[in-house]
């Protein structure tokens, strides 16, 4: 799970259900959530990149974190409006 978030390049996104797909947990989308919000601080994976499937940034206990996540994106080149909303399919990576 977490190398299929590694491969996800810089101004791209990948929503929670794509990369448990990818990694081979097709019903397991929470449980991506769930291992990147256990993340240690200071980590180099991309967390950023993963957004659930509607191109929304969940702030749902945990609005500190969405606000770097948006903000962070914004820096990588991603438009997110002040709702945390971005352009999921515009953005989306393929997987290659």
């Amino acid at each position: 799970m977490l190398s299929v978030v590694a491969r996800i390049p810089e101004g791209r996104v990948a929503s929670y259900a794509q990369v448990a797909v990818m990694a081979g947990y097709p019903k397991r989308p929470r449980q991506v959530g769930m291992v990147l919000k256990g993340l240690p601080e200071g980590t180099d994976l991309p967390w950023q990149r993963v957004v659930n499937s509607r191109g929304y940034i969940p702030s749902r206990g945990r609005w500190w974190g969405a606000l770097e996540q948006a903000a962070r994106l914004r820096e990588e080149g991603v438009p997110v409006d002040a709702e945390g909303n971005l352009d999921l399919e515009g953005f989306r990576w393929d997987g290659a």
